[in-house]
């Protein structure tokens, strides 16, 4: 152990992380030391062309019983939705008055819970952050769903490194800003760590399905499930088509030197190579972050590797203050969790419907989520409306809108028939907007304007 590795340890033994969460981040770092940058070359890699069709699966439109009392759904639930404004956990955002991310989630459990007699497993993966107010929701909102505390997963910390000696970097001034969150890629040496991987095979669960929270696309799915219990793959990664708007998204790859399916994230990408990593005709499908496990193969794994998954690892650069560029330079390591499908022989990765990924990364996801475009049912599943044959409205805001308080004063419109909708400077709509085909909305005062009432269609709307 070298005298650095050491000092990691102490930290983080002293801030109360897990071991298996030590093991992996000290493995991260000594590979940096080595001069490992996480760098994957676009000479070592070929476009993933062996991605299986959702269509070609053998069509199963009910859930058997059996299979759903062998799966626990894990949520990723550890992100606040600080970037729209928000102080608190973002699945407590509302998707309708009154019902949030986390009623979802929890309807749908509830549902299949109900529909099958199955005990469907649940957790959710909550950071220091989210904790105490997910488990105060679900405590008040939906007990039934059980007790809050055995449905939490807890994230670990990592410390942030010194870019100069790739030592624990150590701020005086706030010491709370020497740790960061490790990654999605947590989720493994947690449920490690914690004993729940062993309770759960213990209790007859073989099969994990796990997904962002503020992904709503992301339910159970029989046919998936079918396909995946039939042991097809240790391993399965949803992915689907990149767009314009997703190039700059991790995609999926195979490894020429010995043909496995990897996942490239943008930070993994040399410079010479970003052409080529945004080029959606050479690389066509980027991940979901909907991932199937099978939690023996996990396990068995990460046995074989002295209780880690030897992950690649992504390397941030940043400063130890994000507010003060002037504050030390730092390194802050992470690992994805759509990563380990390089980890696991066998594994594969399923060509979805785009309507499996709808994650809100911002106001105008959430603006399209709460119009007409989107149906909600009792079941907590979040549909595109029928007639919209699978494809989601495209919604842009300018800044104006960055903040959630904004929508309030923006109002809300019909998108049914929408295919994108563009909105420039202060407006707010009356009620009985509608808007159908590509609209531009265009207010270039300061002062609010407002969209009067009536159906808008291909134009260019100036109100000022």
């Amino acid at each position: 152990m070298t005298e650095t590795t050491r000092q990691i340890r102490e930290k983080m033994e002293k801030k109360g992380v897990m071991n298996s969460a030590i093991l992996a981040f000290t493995r991260a770092q000594e590979l940096m030391a080595h001069g490992d940058r996480g760098e994957i070359y676009e000479s070592e890699i070929t476009p993933s062309e062996s991605v299986i069709d959702y269509h070609s699966l053998a069509p199963v439109t009910q859930f058997d019983p059996e299979l759903l009392g062998q799966t626990v759904v894990i949520k990723l639930n550890g992100g606040l939705g600080t970037s729209m404004g928000l102080e608190r956990v973002k699945s407590l955002l509302e998707v309708r008055p009154g019902v949030a991310f986390l009623d979802l989630m929890a309807r749908q459990i509830l549902s299949l819970r109900a529909g099958s007699g199955a005990d469907v497993a649940f957790l959710l993966m909550n950071s220091q952050a989210s904790s105490e107010d997910t488990q105060a929701y679900l405590a008040q909102s939906v007990p039934e769903l059980g007790d809050p505390a055995k449905l939490e997963l807890l994230q670990n910390w990592v410390p942030k490194l010194s870019r100069e000696s790739l030592e624990p970097v150590t701020h005086p001034e706030n010491p709370d800003l020497e740790w960061c969150p490790p990654g999605h890629a947590d989720v493994y040496p947690t449920l490690a760590g914690s004993g729940v991987l062993d309770d759960l095979l213990q209790s007859g669960i073989q099969y994990a399905f796990i997904s962002n929270s503020d992904n709503l696309g992301a339910v159970l799915d029989p046919r998936l499930l079918s396909f995946f219990a039939s042991g097809a793959a240790p391993f399965l990664m949803e992915v689907t088509r990149r767009t314009e708007a997703d190039k700059k998204g991790g995609h999926l790859a195979t490894r020429k030197s010995d043909g496995r399916l990897l996942l490239r994230e943008v930070a993994q990408c040399p410079e010479a190579d970003l052409e080529k990593f945004q080029d959606i005709s050479r690389h066509q499908f980027f991940n979901t972050n909907n991932i199937w496990l099978n939690l023996s193969e996990l396990k068995k794994v990460m046995d074989a590797n002295k209780g880690l998954l030897p992950l690649p690892v992504i390397r941030n650069s940043k400063t130890v203050d994000p507010r003060d560029h002037s504050s030390t330079p730092v390194f802050q390591l992470e690992q994805a969790m759509g990563s380990a499908i390089e980890c696991f022989e066998g594994a594969q990765a399923v060509n979805v419907p785009r309507s499996r990924f709808a994650p809100v990364k911002g106001t105008s996801d959430l603006f399209a989520l709460r119009s007409d475009a989107y149906d909600i049912g009792n079941d907590g599943r979040v549909h595109l409306a029928e007639s919209r044959d699978g494809r989601p409205p495209v919604v842009r805001f300018s800044s104006e809108y960055q903040l959630v308080d904004s929508l309030e004063s923006l109002g809300q419109a019909s998108l049914l028939e929408a295919e994108s909708l563009s909105i420039s400077g202060p407006i707010s709509f009356s009620e009985g907007v509608k808007i159908s085909g590509r609209v531009e909305i265009i207010n270039s005062a300061s002062e609010r304007k407002e969209v009067p009432a009536g159906h808008y269609h291909n134009e260019i709307l100036k109100l000022s």
